[in-house]
């Protein structure tokens, strides 16, 4: 089991964050660096939830099926419903807050149960590595969306 926690800042407001979080559309494979268009497949979705499997080829292929929640606006749960890699009950955790000068600050706390030995692999990297590769992961996404958003 990994445990990952980090923070960041970015110039987006809070709305913007979690719009990016949540666009489930052609541009998510433009934003977020782990998922690729062919791997993505919005299942069920509507006000506050949606039920998403999105993954890509590294690693010979990960996917997995996760039920996004943002009901209450400043925070994201996305739970593992299903995948080739992940437990189900792996996830990740994202609360967002005005930042005092302007953008937001969001948290990010994610859980990985390995499932089989690709998982268990990917686990133990992600418990050594993780937090600085994701991290970047996410600042470089926020920083993607806001030079769409300045076009």
């Amino acid at each position: 089991m990994a445990r990952v926690h980090f923070r960041i800042h970015t110039e987006l407001e809070p709305a913007a964050v979690l719009a990016a979080l949540t666009d489930f559309g052609p541009s998510r494979a433009d934003t977020w660096a782990n998922v690729e268009t062919g791997y993505l497949t919005v299942h069920d979705s509507g006000p506050g939830w949606a039920d998403v499997t999105e993954g890509s080829s590294v690693a010979g292929g990960v996917w997995e099926r996760s039920r996004y929640d943002w009901a209450d606006g400043d925070r994201l749960s996305a739970v593992t419903v299903d995948s080739n890699t992940w437990a189900p009950g792996s996830r990740w955790d994202y609360r967002f807050a005005p930042a005092a000068g302007g953008g937001t600050e969001v948290d990010v706390r994610v859980l990985r149960i390995g499932r089989g030995v690709r998982g268990h692999l990917l686990g133990a990297f992600i418990a050594l590595f993780g937090a600085r590769r994701l991290r970047g992961d996410m600042e470089r996404a926020m920083a993607r969306t806001a030079a769409r958003r300045a076009r």
